[in-house]
């Protein structure tokens, strides 16, 4: 073999190992980051209160919406983006009305939280999470097991058309 033929061969040798690593080191990256939280996160009972909701419909829930201290200063310093290590959780509970309530009022007006149905997560890591616009997305059932796959799907895309709020829709409740 002369000297040119072996420099040529080992050249495209080498491009084409080069090729192959930077492409498997790119689907690496691109599968190992799940768009998805998939631990409960610790402390989340003592966070503050961002906000309470009322769903109704085929919901018919109480939440809870809380944040960690990054959410929180962020919230009220009405900083957006949130910046990364901002939590937010959201606790949701069937609700029942409160006979206890009722027999003051006279009347089946008062509800309160009944059982746990579910806790939701938002996770800011803009690096991590960069595929879902900077949020991981959690969704747990009443004894903390994770959600399927096919469920933590429509997280995003349910969040999208709140892009001007960095996704949130939960507005801040001084």
């Amino acid at each position: 073999m002369k000297p040119k033929s072996a420099l040529v061969i080992a050249t495209a040798t080498m491009a084409g190992v080069t090729a192959y690593l930077l492409t498997a080191a790119g689907q690496a990256d691109e599968n190992s980051a799940a768009v998805y939280v998939t631990k409960i996160p610790a402390g989340y009972r003592d966070w503050k209160v961002i906000s309470v909701a009322h769903e109704e419909g085929k919901l018919q829930s109480l939440g809870i919406v809380l944040g960690n201290d990054i959410a929180i200063k962020a919230y009220r310093e009405g900083t957006l983006p949130f910046p990364d290590g901002a939590i937010i959780a959201a606790l949701h509970y069937s609700h029942v009305p409160s006979d206890e309530n009722n027999k003051v009022f006279g009347e089946k007006q008062s509800f309160v939280p009944g059982a746990p149905t579910n806790i939701q997560f938002e996770v800011k890591d803009s690096k991590k999470y960069a595929a879902t616009g900077g949020w991981g997305f959690g969704h747990f059932n009443a004894n903390g097991k994770p959600a399927d796959a096919a469920l933590l799907k429509t997280c995003f895309p349910c969040h999208e058309p709140a892009k001007a709020s960095d996704l949130i829709y939960t507005h801040y409740t001084p």
